[in-house]
């Protein structure tokens, strides 16, 4: 249990958001996410999808059926989000 569940506990957003964070730098898709999660490609979608609306991911078309999605670096929720997961793991580990 790393330092965002022990206080927020865990949820199927937080492993999302988690997983993009770890690979900031990768666009990724619904199917990659919920392989490295081990969540369902359902509950991939559902939990990003707020993410989406909010900007803090950015979704892509790839073609006409594949997305892909990645942090959304230039939204400032986004910087915040990733300064505190960082800073909350040197505190707590």
């Amino acid at each position: 249990m790393d330092s965002m569940e022990k206080i927020f506990g865990k949820t199927a957003q937080m492993t999302v958001l988690k997983n993009l964070i770890k690979n900031q730098n990768e666009p990724t898709y619904l199917s990659g996410i919920a392989e490295e999660t081990g969540l369902s490609h359902s509950s991939v979608s559902r939990v990003i999808t707020p993410l989406v609306l909010s900007g803090i991911v950015q979704e892509k078309p790839l073609g006409k059926q594949i997305r892909t999605f990645q942090l959304n670096m230039s939204n400032e929720a986004t910087s915040v989000i990733i300064d505190f997961y960082s800073k909350i793991n040197q505190i707590l580990n």
